[in-house]
């Protein structure tokens, strides 16, 4: 006989938190750049930095605005897929999702001083804006595990920093499932300094569907069996990171170019993941059963800037140095979340659902990427074509999450404390190339990002080809490019209680059409 018994608040309650859970890839998934712009650009690898002349260029070298002749507008829209193989405890499974997007549209405004009265001879004043990172992604990973439960997590959430107390995790009478998930977030407070709010949450949904029972007081024993725990993982996310660029460029003679960015940065970003357990026990009294989804929602904004130089040293060559300040974001996560479990007491077996139906808000945080050097060169040979190379340096181990002395940033063990030990100094190597046939122009590219982790089996490098061909109707040109992206990255299927990643192995495939017209 199995009966089911539900936990639930109906109607949607909103509850601001102190801070939730994050993590390193939290961090990362703002401080890694990603591939995109327009058509051109891509094609040939985003080796831009001493090239210019595209509007995509300028987030490379924002001297490049001075390398158009006329005023010049672009708009790019691309097919993002992507393909992920995930191998978990022996298993392969794949998933894929594919998404279109209007992601680069900008405009540049040239004034020459056709008067020669200064050596100043131009200026440029371009604004574009470019979907820096498409966050649209599906994983699905499936395998036994012979060791690790679910289960685990919960029970270390309720037995960590000295174990949370029992009369904590029981609603006193008169008080409901809702008003007591609502006041643990809340925590510490002076009856409970020692408690954070979030692992209380957490113990409090596992106590509460019967993940674990307590021993004593502060300590906690599971009630998952010993076995074969059949686990499958989904994993969407969707949203998009953007950035709105304000450029202003001067010219020194031929010779010099400098440029200057204001960026914008804003981000809203999606993340659904439900991850669910069988186990073959065959106990009378125990956890058969149990399915954790999560949805965070992140978003938020920033601000950067870019300064920029680019050296004629004779007209066909050219080197550029540029520098990329950090990105300073400001962001808020809402964190919803449902538990239910199949436990039998003496062969028994009930369906416990732990569904607050409550969207935890947690106090807004801040970000800080890393900054970026870069360096560049480039051979211009006549009308028919260029070769062009572009090297960078940034520092993962600099990226910080604030405020620095709130937890989980602060400490030995805290967040940032870890970003500073396993990330690094990271180089980044992008080489391009164009050929022009008449009104044709042919490209190639080739992009290298080494892995922002000293041990890459985490987060692995990134290696990336692409193509391209663009037609010029005189007024007007037509682009087209392609693009293929490779890396590979452990995905833990939750944070604690199971340290057996997934290897999943990314594939990006990426095609971009741009129009742009001279005016």
């Amino acid at each position: 006989m199995k009966k089911y018994i539900t936990i639930i608040i109906t109607g949607l309650t909103f509850s601001t938190l102190h801070a939730q859970e994050t993590t390193p890839e939290d961090a990362l998934r703002y401080a890694v750049e990603n591939l995109t712009g327009s058509a051109r650009y891509r094609s040939m690898g985003g080796a831009f930095g001493a090239v210019g002349g595209d509007l995509s260029a300028l987030k490379q070298n924002p001297a490049g605005s001075l390398f158009f002749n006329n005023n010049y507008a672009t708009a790019t829209a691309s097919i993002y897929n992507t393909k992920n193989s995930s191998l978990y405890s022996g298993t392969r499974t794949k998933d894929t999702d594919t998404s279109l997007d209007l992601n680069q549209a900008g405009i540049v405004f040239i004034f020459n001083d056709d008067k020669g009265k200064t050596d100043w001879k131009k200026i440029a004043v371009a604004f574009n804006y470019e979907n820096t990172n498409n966050f649209n992604n599906n994983i699905f990973s499936a395998g036994t595990n012979l060791y690790n439960s679910v289960g685990n997590y919960f029970l270390n959430q309720a037995n960590g920093n000295g174990g949370i107390p029992l009369e904590l995790l029981e609603t006193q009478p008169g008080e409901t499932f809702y008003e007591l998930y609502d006041y643990l977030g809340t925590l510490p407070d002076s009856s409970y300094p020692n408690v954070n709010g979030f692992q209380a949450q957490q113990a409090f949904l596992g106590y509460t569907t019967y993940l674990f029972d307590s021993n004593s007081p502060n300590s906690y024993t599971s009630n998952v069996p010993a076995a074969n725990y059949s686990q499958q993982n989904y994993y969407t996310s969707t949203g998009y990171n953007g950035k709105i660029i304000g450029n202003f460029a001067t010219q020194y003679k031929d010779i010099l170019f400098l440029g200057l960015n204001i960026n914008a940065h804003f981000t809203d970003y999606v993340r659904a993941t439900s991850l669910r357990e069988q186990n073959d026990g065959q106990a009378a009294n125990g956890v058969s059963y149990i399915r954790f989804d999560n949805e965070l929602h992140t978003y938020g904004a920033g601000f950067s800037f870019n300064l920029g130089a680019i050296v004629k040293i004779v007209p066909q060559f050219r080197v550029g140095l540029a520098y990329e300040s950090p990105t300073w974001y400001r962001l808020t996560d809402e964190l919803a979340q449902h538990l239910e479990s199949d436990y039998s007491s003496n062969s028994v077996s009930n369906t416990y659902v732990a569904d607050p139906d409550i969207v935890n808000v947690y106090a807004p945080y801040k970000i800080q990427t890393p900054s970026k050097w870069t360096g560049s060169m480039a051979y211009i040979y006549g009308k028919k074509g260029l070769l062009s190379i572009d090297v960078s340096t940034k520092d993962y181990s600099t990226t910080r999450f604030k405020p620095k002395n709130e937890y989980p940033y602060t400490g030995p063990n805290g967040l940032n404390q870890f970003l500073n030990n396993n990330l690094q100094n990271a180089i980044e190597v992008r080489i391009g190339g164009e050929y022009k046939i008449k009104e044709f122009s042919l490209r190639g590219g080739y992009h290298f990002d080494q892995s922002p982790y000293k041990v890459d089996q985490t987060f692995g490098d990134l290696t990336g080809y692409s193509a391209g061909v663009g037609y010029n109707f005189g007024e007007s040109r037509l682009d087209l490019a392609y693009s293929y992206e490779h890396r590979n990255m452990n995905q833990a299927l939750i944070s604690s209680g199971m340290p057996d990643p997934a290897r999943i192995s990314r594939y990006n495939n990426n095609v971009a059409i741009s129009y742009s017209v001279n005016f």
